[in-house]
């Protein structure tokens, strides 16, 4: 890897963004990285949980690299139809990293300090929990531009936040700070330093890691199934999942591990 570093320790993967002399800002190069780090991670049993974080740079991400943004917007294509139709293709690839983060079988955390700007926002969007410290901010910074934000933030901002709060944030681009992204509920938790918010995430994590693998990747998978579907629909497959899910070594795992009061060890 050459944008991002990757490690695992104690089932549970790390993966820092790793561009500090670009303010983590994502090129190409970011982008191949990123679905690939997560196509592994999907096939990877050892893995029961992944955190994301900023690691040295002064932010957690910056937002595009404003090269891969000309790159883009530099189509030399002479038809009209196909230059367009070029340019939609490049946007779908770019949104295939992020959706591949929200598809993740394994929950995501992010840890983020400093400023979370456009990509940025879309990338903290896709993950299941989200955790700053108090003097982070985040801007839906595409607005300022001349832009409207095309990676996922505008579909799945309003799901997370009340939606009228994620328009004003979506239309002015003003910067959010840590403490009232924690208040509308952009983030779990706001901290004081980083010290406390690695400290915490990674406890998250481990308690994430220490529970069933198949139960936990279960529940993630309901969980956006039903963001998506009616109650009623989501039940009706909630039904069908665990009836071939429900009976498996992981339950017969905790159902002993309580009886002798003990820790369960899942499988991989």
């Amino acid at each position: 890897m050459e944008t991002l570093l990757f490690s695992i320790q104690n089932h549970i993967a790390q993966i820092t963004i790793n561009r500090p002399h670009k303010a983590n800002a994502l090129d190409t190069k970011s982008w191949e990285e990123l679905e690939l780090i997560f196509e592994q991670i999907n096939d990877d049993d050892t893995i029961r949980v992944v955190i994301v974080s900023g690691g040295d740079s002064k932010h957690f991400c910056a937002g595009i690299d404003l090269s891969l943004l000309m790159s883009i917007t530099q189509n030399t294509i002479s038809c009209e139809g196909k230059r367009r139709e070029k340019l939609r293709k490049q946007i779908l690839e770019l949104q295939t990293p992020i959706n591949a983060i929200e598809n993740c079988t394994k929950p995501v955390l992010v840890a983020i300090h400093g400023g979370c700007i456009g990509a940025g926002v879309d990338l903290i969007c896709a993950a299941d929990m989200r955790y700053c410290t108090n003097n982070a901010y985040f801007m839906i910074k595409e607005i300022d531009m001349g832009m409207v934000a095309d990676l996922g933030t505008l579909q799945r901002l309003p799901k997370l936040i009340h939606p009228s709060i994620a328009r004003e944030l979506a239309f002015t681009g003003r910067a959010v700070s840590g403490i009232e992204a924690q208040q509308v509920g952009l983030v779990n938790k706001a901290f004081e330093s980083r010290e406390e918010l690695d400290k915490y995430v990674w406890e998250i994590a481990t308690q994430i890691a220490s529970k069933s693998p198949v139960a936990i990747r279960g529940t993630k998978h309901i969980l956006n199934y039903s963001l998506e579907h009616s109650t009623k629909d989501s039940l009706e497959y909630m039904a069908t999942w665990n009836a071939a899910m429900l009976l498996s070594n992981d339950l017969q795992e905790a159902f002993l591990a309580q009886t002798q009061k003990r820790s369960a060890k899942f499988e991989d």
